[in-house]
């Protein structure tokens, strides 16, 4: 028996996401038992397995689009025509959705930086700290939930995983010109793929002469306005703990907004009310999941 909790450990130590599939419940003949268990990554590699063969490949293809609409969802599988086998039996897998929560990409171990991890702990936030100064990077006052990347920022953007659900951007550096540098880079990473927030410490001012240098590197008006500077909500304060209060209150606010009334989990228990519709013949249709009228 493979060691499921010790893999799904690493890959919560990596901030890997992921959907773990649950052989919940079996009827006749199945390939698994209930409880068999399979990791699916975003790639579609997997480690165990729920039996192979068509089920498996149709289980994969269902984990991968949970986990690019970030939903957990309970799925029956009848085993006839529609898997391509003949056990005659019916498989429901649970699809739980983990580490796909929001993450913030903090370019910045200084003082605000520093403060901003430890108010950040405890949220939904997985938080990458990134900083060319490792005395900073490694001080004892960043909390140990906070993942330190201590490589060049530039190969940190191309390889960071970006969502528009999910990439937060806060840019709080030791120096102005790195500011622009990662600001004009992250502004041309959202033009790929769109990033649900770009934040700049810094004055109107500091903001103002900044736009002014992108719009000569032809940036639009409509890229610069994914910027907020100042970043963080009005309140006064100028300590460093203040600021990062006000920037997460806003981090936690534009998360939340964004994520309300979309029915979207990280996780559902086994007995949720979602499953595959099942037509007359036993087959299924497509892999939209209707709602039971029987919640238990």
């Amino acid at each position: 028996m493979w060691n499921w909790i010790h893999q799904l450990e690493q890959f919560r130590i990596q901030v890997q996401p992921l959907v773990l599939v649950t052989i919940t419940q079996c009827t006749g003949s199945t390939p698994r038992k209930t409880g068999t268990k399979m990791i699916v990554l975003p790639d579609g590699k997997i480690h165990g397995t729920i039996g192979g063969g068509h089920l498996e490949q149709l289980a994969i293809q269902d984990a991968m689009i949970c986990i690019q609409k970030n939903e957990s969802k309970t799925l029956r599988y009848p085993l006839g025509a529609k898997t391509g086998q003949c056990c005659g039996g019916t498989v429901e897998l649970l699809f739980e959705v983990l580490n796909c929560g929001p993450r913030l990409y903090l370019f910045g171990a200084g003082h605000v930086g520093q403060a901003l991890c430890r108010t950040l702990v405890g949220t939904p936030f997985s938080i990458f700290l990134i900083d060319e100064r490792k005395e900073w990077l490694m001080s004892e006052q960043i909390p140990s939930e906070v993942i330190r990347c201590p490589g060049d920022w530039e190969v940190f953007i191309d390889e960071a995983l970006w969502n528009e659900k999910n990439a937060f951007v806060a840019v709080m550096t030791h120096r102005h010109d790195l500011d622009q540098e990662i600001i004009s880079k992250i502004i041309s990473k959202s033009a790929q793929k769109k990033v649900a927030f770009i934040g700049l410490i810094g004055s109107e001012s500091k903001w103002a002469r900044f736009q002014q240098r992108l719009r000569a590197r032809g940036f639009s008006e409509e890229d610069l306005a994914q910027v907020h500077c100042p970043i963080g909500l009005s309140t006064g304060g100028s300590a460093p703990q203040e600021i990062a209060v006000s920037i997460s209150a806003q981090l936690l606010k534009i998360y939340y907004e964004q994520t309300t009334n979309k029915n979207t989990t990280r996780f559902l228990p086994p007995h949720s009310p979602i499953w595959r519709k099942i037509l007359p013949d036993g087959d299924t249709e497509g892999i939209t999941p209707v709602e039971s009228t029987n919640p238990t």
